[in-house]
C-alpha cells in the first residue's frame, strides 16, 4: 500500500536484528538484563535524591534528572526491541512508532543540555565556592532544569513533526526502533528540510554544549592546580570524575549517529552504535556516580537498612 504521506502506513516493520536470528536470543537475554540493570539503578538513584536530605543539593537535583531521563529514553524503545526478538512478526502501529521517534530525540537532546549545566555547576562549585549557594540556589537549579527539559522537548517537537510530513515508499524501517534517520530513509521525495534541521539541531545540542563542557573543565583545571595540598585536588577532582565519565561516555556515541548524513556509512553498525548508545551509558550512569561517591554510597546503605 502506497500513499502519499506516512499517515497512510497504519503499521510498520522493524527489521532489527533479523539478518542474523541465531543472535536473537543472545540479544534478547542481553537487552533484558541491562534494562533491568537501569530501571532498578536510575530508580534506585532517584529515590535516594528524594528521600535523603544530604542529597538536596544541586549536583544530585540535577543528577535525579538525568537518571529520569535515562529511564524514559531506554523505555521508549528497549520493551518494543524485547518482544520483537522474540517475535516473528515485528511490527510497530504508527502512533507508537511516533512516540518513540520524539522520546529518543527528547531525552537525548535535553541529555546534551543537562550536562553542559552539570558541567556549569561544577565550574561554581570549584571555582568561585564562596558564590556557590547563591548562584546555585535550588530556584535556580530547578529554573535551569527546565530549561534544559524545554529545549529538549521542544526540538525534538520540530524535528518530529517535519520527519512525520514526508511522504514514504513503504513500511519496513531498516533499525530495531523508529529511529529517525533509518524512517527518512524510506523517503519518496527530498527530505532536504527535515536533515537541515536536524544539521542544526544536532550542531546546536552537540558541539556546543560540548564547548562550553571543554571551557568549563579549563577553568576548574586551572583551579585545581593552584590548590596546594594534593588532599584538596584530589576532592576537586573526584567531584568532577563521574561527570567527566559520563559526558565521554555520552558523546562517543551521539556524533557519530547524528552529524553525518543519513545516506552514509553501514545501517548494521548504526544499530549496533544506537544499541549501545541507547543501552550502555543509562546502565551505567548510576554505577559511575555511585562508585566514588562517598554520599551516595551512605544513602544507599540508610535506605537498605530502612527496606
Amino acid at each position: 500500500m502506497q500513499g502519499e504521506n506516512l499517515t497512510v502506513w497504519s503499521f510498520f516493520f522493524l527489521e532489527g536484528f533479523s539478518r542474523y536470528p541465531e543472535l536473537e536470543i543472545v540479544l534478547f537475554v542481553f537487552s533484558l538484563v541491562m534494562y533491568l540493570i537501569t530501571l532498578v539503578g536510575n530508580s534506585t538513584l532517584i529515590l535516594i535524591t528524594i528521600l535523603d536530605p544530604h542529597l538536596q543539593t544541586p549536583m544530585y537535583i540535577f543528577l535525579g534528572n538525568l537518571s529520569f531521563m535515562d529511564i524514559c529514553f531506554t523505555s521508549a524503545s528497549i520493551p518494543t526491541l524485547l518482544v520483537n526478538l522474540l517475535s516473528s512478526q515485528k511490527t510497530i502501529v504508527f502512533s507508537w512508532c511516533a512516540v518513540q521517534m520524539y522520546l529518543s530525540l527528547a531525552m537525548g537532546s535535553t541529555e546534551c543540555v543537562l550536562l553542559a549545566v552539570m558541567a556549569y555547576d561544577r565550574y561554581v562549585a570549584i571555582c568561585t565556592p564562596l558564590r556557590y549557594p547563591v548562584v546555585m540556589s535550588r530556584q535556580i537549579c530547578v529554573q535551569m532544569a527546565a530549561v534544559s527539559w524545554a529545549t529538549g522537548c521542544l526540538t525534538a517537537l520540530l524535528e518530529t513533526s517535519c520527519a512525520l510530513r514526508v511522504p514514504l515508499c513503504g513500511n519496513l524501517i531498516d533499525h530495531f526502533t523508529c529511529e529517525i534517520l533509518a524512517v527518512l530513509k524510506l523517503a519518496c521525495a527530498s527530505s532536504l528540510l527535515v536533515d537541515t534541521i536536524m544539521l542544526v539541531v544536532s550542531v546546536l545540542l552537540l558541539p556546543v554544549p560540548m564547548l562550553f563542557i571543554c571551557v568549563s573543565y579549563v577553568f576548574i583545571l586551572s583551579t585545581v592546580l593552584q590548590i596546594s595540598s594534593a588532599e584538596g585536588r584530589n576532592k576537586a577532582f573526584s567531584t568532577c570524575g563521574a561527570h567527566l565519565t559520563v559526558v565521554i561516555l555520552y558523546y562517543g556515541a551521539a556524533p557519530s549517529m547524528y552529524l553525518k548524513p543519513s545516506s552514509s556509512g553501514s545501517q548494521e553498525i548504526d544499530k549496533v552504535i544506537s544499541l549501545f548508545y541507547g543501552m550502555l551509558a543509562p546502565m551505567l550512569n548510576p554505577v559511575i556516580y555511585s562508585l566514588r561517591n562517598k554520599e551516595v554510597k551512605d544513602a544507599m546503605r540508610k535506605l537498605q537498612s530502612k527496606i
